[in-house]
């Protein structure tokens, strides 16, 4: 099957591609069967950016051939105005620079909420000190019961584990304490 691709050259961070009718089966840069135009995406001013030529193009179609999605785009670019290509260029590029402004307006409001709720609990913690007295003497007493329960729990699993281990080691015929 034959295909009108893209077919790249041009050195490194230089693009220029190739508009060819090639054998779909083909390496993109490799065999094709005939040149039909370029496209030069970094061309500037007074550079010819497009060149196709549009007979041999139906030709190829008329025998088959399929466009590959790009050069379909490039084709109808050519019936535009160069002057009006860099306009829609530019007005995509600014469409994009916008949105990512947006994004990154929207990023940081959403840290500066971040650091008022950092900010809320400090004036939280700053409020019970000024309360009376009686509830400061409750909350020492809370934290008293606290650790007194967990070293509890904790004096019961390092029993078992004691004795577990004195299992194992007199699985061995040893009989060592750790």
């Amino acid at each position: 099957m034959v295909k009108i691709r893209l077919s790249r050259g041009g050195t490194k961070k230089r693009p220029f591609f190739h508009v060819v009718a090639t054998n779909s089966r083909s390496s993109r840069d490799g065999k094709y069967i005939e040149r039909l135009g370029f496209f030069n995406p970094s061309a500037l001013g007074h550079e010819e950016d497009i060149r196709i030529d549009l007979e041999r193009v139906k030709y190829w179609e008329s025998q088959g051939a399929i466009l590959s999605d790009r050069v379909g785009s490039l084709i109808k670019l050519l019936a535009v105005d160069r002057e009006e290509r860099k306009a829609k260029r530019d007005e995509k590029l600014n469409k994009k620079k916008l949105a990512r402004k947006e994004r990154k307006l929207q990023e940081t409001p959403a840290e500066e909420p971040a650091a008022e709720t950092k900010a809320e609990p400090e004036a939280a913690e700053e409020t019970p000190a000024e309360e009376p007295a009686a509830e400061t003497k409750a909350e020492p007493e809370a934290a008293e019961e606290t650790p007194a329960e967990e070293p509890a729990a904790e004096t019961k699993a390092e029993p078992e584990a004691a004795e577990a281990t004195q299992t194992e080691d007199k699985d061995n015929n040893k009989t060592v304490k750790s």
